[in-house]
């Protein structure tokens, strides 16, 4: 397949190209570098001759319309989006303009593209999204964010997000263009973005500086390594049921507590302190206004109809991603001095 993949120099969307460009896909990468975004991401896959790459926003829309013009793709994967909750409550302007206009733009230039090229059954329009669109879950573990969940979204983030999904959802029922989407739990591993939460207590514990954790420490996730996501958005757009919805989840639910603790025992494992704990190092912060209890998703539909489940556990997706953090400082480091985001207080959970 020709994939187009918008975001594809981001975080979750680096994952996609590189595997896609490994599986011998062609990859448009589609991405306007902006704070989040790096090319040293996907440097790998640009060797390959199956890679392209157009720097273009989407809220461009004759931009993106040039783009489909001159690639051609089979499928669409979109993922590019302001996705830092923190910064939406900071300045949510941003993120109505690139998660609900840039998704309006892509779909209607998806759509051109696709009645030009006489509508054909092969296309598909992968919308990719996130489980903080169905609001917030009781402490309750038996129960779960299922595909039949009613959107509750409680930031400008999962708003912004929520807005999308239905703007997708709707261009499939009222134009027919053919669509999938995927909303998928808390993602982590190499590549993350210095701001998000487990690499803020990674640097940070190496730095030896304080480890923030909102509240308590309470706020349950369900954590998902980000080359699974990649692996089932990649099933999802060649086999996924055109419509239809699919819940990501890497089955691995822990407090925010639990797993900065985690964190602290493998880095106290790999590298060692002179003396005492990381742990030594938790501190609590006040809580992030709006903040969601707990995320939790039922994966069961993904499982039964395409057959996909995660490959590793949080504790062994952890145990690689801090490896990988120690073997590639000169690639965190230079978006650390770049942006400044160590004086960003950063968790995203």
């Amino acid at each position: 397949m020709k994939l187009l993949v918008t975001g594809g120099a981001g975080f979750i969307g680096s994952a996609v190209v590189r595997l896609a460009v490994g599986r011998g896909h062609e990859v448009v990468n589609v991405d306007a570098l902006t704070y989040a975004a790096c090319l040293d991401n996907v440097a790998d896959a640009a060797e390959s001759p199956l890679y392209a790459f157009e720097q273009v926003d989407i809220r461009d829309r004759a931009g993106l319309d040039a783009v489909f013009a001159k690639h051609k793709p089979d499928a669409v994967m979109h993922l590019a989006a302001e996705s830092h909750v923190d910064r939406s409550i900071d300045g949510p302007g941003d993120f109505i303009e690139t998660n609900i206009t840039g998704t309006f733009n892509m779909l209607e230039a998806a759509r051109k593209y696709w009645v030009e090229s006489g509508k054909p059954e092969s296309f598909r329009f992968h919308h990719i999204s996130t489980d903080e669109v169905f609001g917030s879950l009781p402490a309750d573990r038996s129960v779960q964010f299922t595909e039949e969940t009613p959107y509750d979204p409680r930031s400008p983030y999962s708003a912004s997000k929520a807005s999308s999904d239905h703007l997708v959802r709707a261009w499939h029922e009222t134009y027919g263009l053919p669509v999938v989407l995927t909303n998928c739990s808390n993602n982590y591993g190499p590549f993350h973005f210095p701001e998000k939460l487990i690499p803020v207590i990674i640097l940070n514990a190496l730095a030896g500086k304080p480890l923030p954790i909102y509240g308590d420490g309470s706020n349950i996730r369900d954590w998902l390594y980000v080359e699974d996501h990649a692996d089932a958005l990649l099933l999802v757009v060649e086999k996924g049921e055109l419509g239809r919805s699919y819940n990501i989840g890497g089955e691995n639910e822990r407090t925010n507590l639990e797993l900065v603790k985690t964190l602290c025992g493998i880095l106290d494992e790999k590298q060692p302190k002179e003396s005492g704990s990381y742990a030594d190092q938790i501190t609590f912060v006040p809580d992030r206004p709006g903040h969601d209890a707990r995320y939790a998703i039922d994966p069961t539909r993904i499982r039964e109809e395409l057959g996909w489940r995660p490959s590793v556990t949080v504790e062994e997706g952890l145990s690689k991603t801090v490896q990988w953090y120690l073997d590639n400082e000169d690639w965190w480091r230079a978006l650390q001095e770049r942006h400044g985001v160590g004086e960003r207080l950063g968790v995203k959970a």
